[in-house]
This record gives structure tokens, C-alpha cells and sequence, in this order.
């Protein structure tokens, strides 16, 4: 009966040993600070998120910004444009100016290159002129380096009735994206010196690639 009880007593002392051990162990954890490759994150904006205490993940970074993970890309909507219904099935995403003294969008595409073809081909194979509906002549192609690292395929897809839609295209390893600076109700369309880059949707969509990442 003795043993029975020493063996007893020094199972709880055991016992209780572990408990303390654990329980101090884990005070001390939960006290010590999580060190992380990073504290900051920066936005496509400019603005910056830190992470939560006790993490490293980073929470979204809040609007303007947005991030397009299936394609893997993030931006900053430009000020005064705001999100709109996809216009058809190759759009991603699409937005709208709220001011009312001008009628200009964004829209964002995707085009898959296909194994056998080349991001120059597909381009050309999607370059097709709203009113035409042919091909856009490579006459209407030029380039563009926007953001000090993205190097962009502009298109002049369309000037047509006060309407003046002019693609960016960015290519990558297998897919290319494509974003539309769509103007209407042009006065001077018709203008050869007509300068496209100053129109609303032009601006604004410059103003976003500025701040693309992910291409």
C-alpha cells in the first residue's frame, strides 16, 4: 500500500512538473515576437499595409486598389472611374467614369497564346477594328514603357463616330492582356493631329498601368 502510494506521488509530481514546464513554455512563446522577412507591404498607390502582431501574412491592401489574383496581376483605379458589368465574354474587368461631363471606360482582357502561336500573332489575331471588323493594320501599332519596367503594344483599335478606342497590350509568358481606353462623343475625332493620349480614358488608363504589378 505504501509503494502504491509513492508511485502515486511521484506520478503527480510528473505530472505536475510537465504542466508547469508547459504552461511557462508557453507563456514564453506567446510573448516572444514573431520575426518576419518583411513588416511592410506596399500598395500599387504608393500607401503601404503592415502586417497583424503575432504574423507575417498582410491583410488586402484597401481601396483603390485592386488585386486580380486568377490572372495575377494588382492596380490602382484611377480617381473617378468606378466598376462596371464585364461588356462581354474575353473581359476580365471594366470600369466606368463617374463624370458626367465625359463618357470614357476601361476594360481589361486576357488572351491565352496558344503553344503554337506567339504573343505578336495573338495581338494581331485580336486587334480587330470595332466598325470594320478587320484586323487592325500594323501601320496603327506603336510602344510604350509605362511604369519604368512594363513594355506595352499600343493599338489604335478604333476611330469611329466620336468614338476613339486605343489597347495596350502587355504580353507574358503565355497569355497577353489587353487594356482598352475607350473615349466617346469625340468632337474632333476626324482630327489626323488629334492627340489621343490626352483624352479621358487614356489618361486614366495610363494612370493605372502606372501602377500594375504583376505583368
Amino acid at each position: 500500500m505504501k509503494i502504491k502510494s509513492l508511485i502515486a506521488g511521484i506520478v503527480l509530481i510528473v505530472v505536475l512538473g510537465l504542466g508547469g514546464f508547459m504552461y511557462r513554455n508557453a507563456v514564453e512563446n506567446s510573448q516572444r515576437p514573431v520575426a518576419c522577412p518583411v513588416n511592410s507591404l506596399q500598395c500599387p498607390d504608393g500607401t503601404s499595409v503592415t502586417h497583424a502582431v503575432g504574423t507575417c501574412e498582410f491583410p488586402a491592401c484597401p481601396p483603390p486598389n485592386v488585386s486580380l489574383a486568377d490572372i495575377g496581376i494588382a492596380f490602382a483605379i484611377p480617381e473617378g472611374f468606378v466598376a462596371v458589368a464585364n461588356p462581354d465574354v474575353t473581359s476580365v474587368t471594366a470600369y466606368e467614369s463617374v463624370n458626367a461631363s465625359t463618357s470614357a471606360s476601361i476594360i481589361i482582357r486576357r488572351f491565352a497564346i496558344n503553344a503554337s502561336s506567339t504573343a505578336l500573332a495573338t495581338i494581331q489575331q485580336t486587334a480587330i477594328g470595332g466598325a470594320s471588323g478587320m484586323p487592325v493594320p500594323i501601320t496603327a501599332y506603336s510602344s510604350t514603357v509605362l511604369g519604368g519596367k512594363n513594355h506595352f503594344t499600343v493599338v489604335a483599335i478604333e476611330r469611329f463616330e466620336g468614338v476613339v478606342d486605343t489597347a495596350y497590350y502587355l504580353a507574358r509568358g503565355t497569355d497577353v492582356l489587353r487594356f482598352d481606353a475607350i473615349d466617346r462623343e469625340v468632337m474632333n475625332w476626324t482630327d489626323a493631329n488629334l492627340d489621343v493620349s490626352r483624352l479621358p480614358a487614356n489618361v486614366a488608363l495610363r494612370k493605372l498601368l502606372t501602377t500594375l504589378e504583376g505583368g
